[in-house]
């Protein structure tokens, strides 16, 4: 038997201001773009807004449905974004924000498995880390530096190789 273990780090910011401007500006798109959620029946407004390696920025916000789970979480509306209008573009960070209308957006949340799924797929696909910067609309902001961290043993296209 052998125990093993793969550490998660990840810094912490007290406050936006704290952070670098290009940070510091991504993270305000992504609180900017929790506006253009469609989310009336969890109240939870998600926004994502993506540095592209040519220096744009592409937003995205979740879009629920009544016949759920048919909705799309922010952070795949803004790669499929990046997928059909920017394609062999890099992306070199992911901020993520939300307004939670049914209590508090003052801590930074995580994407969710499919979300992390899928960004652990694009930084494999493009070879390159994909920052990721987590923030509410207000308090502290998490940056982690790759996005495979959120998603240790993940499921790859290297699995499915015969």
């Amino acid at each position: 038997m052998e125990k093993i273990s793969r550490p998660f780090s990840y810094i912490r910011y007290d406050h936006i201001d704290s952070l670098d401007p290009k940070d510091h500006a991504l993270l305000q798109q992504a609180r900017r773009a929790t506006s253009l959620a469609y989310a009336p029946y969890s109240k939870f407004r998600v926004g994502a807004a993506l540095q592209l390696s040519n220096g744009i920025i592409v937003s995205g916000a979740n879009q629920e449905n009544a016949s759920f789970p048919a909705g799309i979480c922010a952070e795949r509306v803004a790669l499929s974004t990046v997928s059909s209008q920017y394609p062999g573009c890099k992306i070199e960070a992911m901020a993520l924000s939300y307004d939670n209308k049914a209590g508090e957006s003052d801590h930074p949340v995580s994407p969710c498995g499919i979300c992390r799924q899928s960004l652990a797929e694009w930084e494999q696909r493009q070879s390159f880390p994909i920052k990721i910067i987590l923030g509410g609309l207000t308090g502290e902001i998490y940056i982690i530096e790759f996005a495979s961290l959120l998603l240790p043993l993940a499921f790859s296209a290297g699995d499915m190789t015969v």
